[in-house]
């Protein structure tokens, strides 16, 4: 299984919106620019979380897109499937035909992997990521290893003297 640049991206526009929402609607050009993703995709990306209410529009100046509900009601699960992404491991689509139009031997082991993989995604929200965001920019990591700076995705490490 693995994850698209669509529900990457999905994700990471979401934490942008849900990072600067408290300023008013985010337009979605400022999170293009800011995430380096083309503004055509993030339209469309957007026009189908809009379709399962996970961001509001906002027309006219000063408009832009909001989160249509609290950042906790939010989870990465819904975001990936919102975007039309499939969170499924197994190789039939969960249609138990991947083998001669027969169930494989590996099915429930690749079944059981896509139902934690949802149950993780599920379990984290998007207040969550930003929680963790906001941690993690503002403060500078030091250590004596970059184990940290890796769990807040820091390319600066100050290294601590022993």
């Amino acid at each position: 299984m693995r994850l698209t640049t669509k529900g990457r991206f999905a994700v990471t526009a979401m934490l942008d919106l849900a990072l600067r929402q408290d300023r008013g609607p985010v337009t979605l050009s400022g999170v293009a620019e800011r995430q380096g993703i083309s503004l055509s995709y993030l339209e469309q990306l957007f026009g189908k979380l809009r379709r399962q209410e996970l961001v509001a529009s906002v027309r006219g100046p000063g408009g832009g897109y909001c989160l249509a509900r609290d950042a906790r009601a939010i989870s990465v699960a819904q975001i990936i499937l919102a975007v039309d992404e499939p969170l499924d491991a197994t190789q039939c689509g969960g249609k138990e035909n991947c083998h001669d139009e027969h169930r494989c031997m590996t099915h429930d082991l690749w079944s059981d992997l896509s139902r934690h993989m949802y149950d993780y995604l599920d379990s984290i929200n998007l207040h969550d990521l930003v929680q963790k965001q906001r941690a993690c920019s503002s403060q500078k990591v030091v250590l004596h290893d970059a184990t940290a700076a890796r769990a807040c995705g820091s390319s600066e490490v100050i290294a601590a003297q022993a």
